[in-house]
């Protein structure tokens, strides 16, 4: 990262004054002179220690405070030590209280505890996050998609910060609900454009239905309805059977392996 000079060098460097030798003028001083120099700009150069920050601020041109903003540095899917240790870590999840609709497949269920602590952080109603992660990931902590999205909830990586661990499931969650809770209040509530907006923009959510992708288009016809059932108290969804019969199988048998589900 690019430092910029403190003004007491400028002002000590102004001060020394010009000695009119040809060849190196430092040389002429003397001994005694030299070092009681050295000492002075050592004694600044102490005084105005660098303030190097974790994310570099964009310059604003308009004179407003910069915002430091979310930068993801590279990376790599975590080794088998590490989904473990993220399991391992969950492994707590089934002992907080589940408020997630029994349609859910059995992967999603795992995460049934965290899931309401999560969406409780969000403010948010379990079973609208419990859709997305049904979608997204199937359950699996380390999904990793073609795009670049991550983990649990999918999350783009421009949305963690560089102290992030994108692939621990409470920062996944984090970021993802986050979006998701802005993605329902742009919304206005709803949840059909709420979910449109989670998978193709924010931006999605003010135009009209047939401008969207046949990506967004696919992701509503799919979690509108798996919402609806499971908020409604229903046993059994017919939209997530149909979901996973189409799309899920290979997803959920993904996470079934990494989890460690028989």
């Amino acid at each position: 990262m690019p430092r910029a000079r403190t003004n007491h060098t400028i002002q000590a460097a102004a001060a020394t004054p010009p000695v009119e030798a040809s060849g190196c003028s430092f040389f002429i001083l003397p001994p005694l002179a030299v070092l009681l120099i050295s000492a002075v700009l050592a004694g600044l150069a102490l005084n105005n220690p660098f303030n190097i920050r974790p994310v570099e601020s964009r310059s604003n041109q308009l004179g407003t405070p910069a915002v430091d903003q979310p930068v993801l540095p590279n990376v790599v899917p975590p080794a088998n030590s590490s989904v473990s240790a993220a399991l391992a870590q969950a492994a707590d999840a089934p002992a907080l209280i589940s408020n997630i609709s029994p349609i859910f497949t059995r992967e999603v269920q795992y995460w049934g505890g965290s899931i309401s602590k999560w969406a409780a952080a969000s403010d948010l109603d379990p079973n609208l996050a419990a859709t997305v992660m049904q979608i997204e990931s199937c359950g699996d902590p380390h999904a990793l998609s073609r795009s670049g999205a991550i983990g649990l909830f999918q999350v783009m990586p421009f949305h963690f910060y560089t102290t992030d661990s994108p692939y621990s499931p409470d920062t996944n969650a984090a970021r993802g609900l986050a979006y998701l809770a802005r993605s329902l209040a742009a919304a206005g509530g709803n949840s059909r454009p709420a979910l449109a907006g989670y998978n193709g923009g924010i931006g999605v959510i003010s135009r009209a239905e047939w401008t969207w992708s046949a990506e967004t288009k696919r992701y509503i016809q799919y979690g509108g309805p798996i919402y609806e059932d499971a908020r409604s108290g229903a046993q059994t969804s017919e939209a997530l059977q149909q979901w996973y019969d189409h799309y899920g199988k290979s997803l959920c048998r993904q996470a079934s392996n990494r989890l460690g589900l028989p």
